[in-house]
């Protein structure tokens, strides 16, 4: 299969390319030249299949006419050695906990996944592979321990000063080995245009070789769709969607999550509705509500991973519906909360239901609360762990209520090991090139 740039102005490419790549010469995302589709009749009896399973059909979908069988299925099971279990919070609205892998968040899946894909592509080559990735918070401990130890490879992780918890810091500061982290004076967007920026840097990639670990790569994004195939089967399995409607709700910063259920959608996944739950970074919302999409300066949250201001995955969602903003805005319904919000309703999930949210679960849950109707169920997307962010989360429920996990506390242990740098180019590029 061949991958387009949502720029349309570079020719197509192979799957390897368009992995080995990460963004696209014109600086566009490349997307799959085609969505294949599931029969009805696989859905009847999805329930009787695993997860890995599932995840292996949906990637056959999509990576099939480029890798042997054999050696897609043993990525896939690779990767998914951990369930993502779907649990009940109300009578009406479920929660699909996607942060049982390694770093307890939900980008282990995309992240294993794609590096594997790229070991397979790879092979052994002389030049080394630099891998470049900006982080809000848990893509970086996600892409970080997903490479570790990986030969061939060395993984640049940039992150904003200050502005990802303590917890998700310690995932990637402290591994040493083939990974390197980048202390970024400024916010997740000047992360990310740091790294766009040098993808697009004739001289340096004549240099070096540079691919990509955020969901602008579609080795990591496309993943993120084996999560929403998965939910539907085990809320299926479990009788709960007998003569009902599925609705689902994405914590949404970046949007690779969401356009990975879009597309899910598009290859016959019968979901009804998918909501954006945003925070205070809303330009998505605005976009949905006034058909305009102004980007601009993030604002910091406690819902620190969706603090983006500029989501380069919206350029996919324009382009997966050709820009109409009518049926985008039918496919997608959004929702913003503030700090003060989300810490409310952290509070009132787990003080009624006895359910423990992490920030960006919360704005999942609460914007189900206010979509759902007669004869639907809701399901929401836990994308951490509430452990990750416990000093906002023991504020709102008392201290000394959330006990950190065994993962976490090993990597509490580590020295942090990381290098300041600026959120100008030219000193990137030269740190790079050194």
């Amino acid at each position: 299969m061949k991958y387009y740039s949502t720029n349309k102005n570079t020719p197509d490419v192979s799957l390897k390319e368009a992995v080995v790549k990460g963004l696209a010469a014109d600086n566009g995302l490349f997307m799959p030249e085609k969505i294949k589709k599931f029969d009805a009749s696989f859905f009847d009896t999805i329930q009787n299949l695993t997860f890995q399973e599932i995840a292996f059909e949906v990637a056959n979908k999509f990576f099939g006419e480029d890798i042997d069988e054999g050696k897609l299925k043993e990525i896939v099971y690779d990767t998914l050695q951990f369930d993502c279990p779907v649990v009940k919070v109300t009578d009406s609205i479920y929660s699909l906990e996607l942060f049982h892998g390694p770093t307890l968040a939900f980008k282990d899946v995309g992240a294993r996944f794609m590096a594997r894909l790229l070991q397979h592509f790879l092979g052994k080559q002389e030049k080394l592979v630099n891998v470049l990735v900006a982080t809000s918070g848990d893509t970086g401990s996600a892409v970080a321990n997903g490479f570790l130890g990986v030969d061939g490879i060395h993984v640049y992780v940039l992150y904003p000063k200050g502005k990802v918890s303590l917890i998700q810091e310690s995932q990637f500061t402290t591994l040493g080995q083939n990974i390197t982290a980048l202390e970024v004076d400024g916010t997740f967007d000047d992360c990310q245009h740091l790294v766009k920026t040098a993808f697009l840097d004739i001289e340096l990639n004549e240099k070096l070789v540079l691919t990509s670990a955020n969901s602008i790569n579609v080795a990591r994004f496309l993943p993120q769709a084996f999560y929403y195939f998965n939910a539907y089967a085990r809320l299926k399995e479990n009788g709960v969607l007998d003569g009902k409607e599925l609705v689902v709700s994405v914590p949404s910063g970046n949007f690779g999550n969401l356009t990975a259920g879009l597309i899910a959608g598009e290859m016959g996944l019968p979901i009804k509705q998918f909501i954006a739950a945003n925070n205070e970074n809303d330009v998505v919302f605005e976009y949905l509500n006034s058909g305009v999409y102004t980007a601009r300066p993030s604002v910091e949250t406690i819902a620190n991973a969706m603090d983006v201001g500029a989501p380069s995955n919206f350029a996919r969602i324009l382009d997966l519906y050709a820009y109409s903003h009518k049926t985008i805005s039918e496919k997608i319904i959004g929702y913003r909360y503030s700090d003060d919000e989300i810490k409310t309703i952290i509070d009132k999930v787990y003080t009624e239901a006895g359910y423990l949210c992490d920030p960006h679960g919360a704005c999942g849950f609460e914007s189900l609360s206010e979509y759902l109707g007669e004869n639907q169920v809701g399901v929401f997307l836990e994308t951490a762990h509430p452990a990750k962010f416990t000093e906002t989360v023991e504020k709102v429920i008392g201290e000394g209520k959330v006990a950190l996990p065994a993962k976490l506390a090993e990597f509490m242990k580590g020295e942090k090991q990381s290098q300041n740098i600026s959120k100008d180019y030219k000193e990137f590029k030269q740190f790079l090139i050194k």
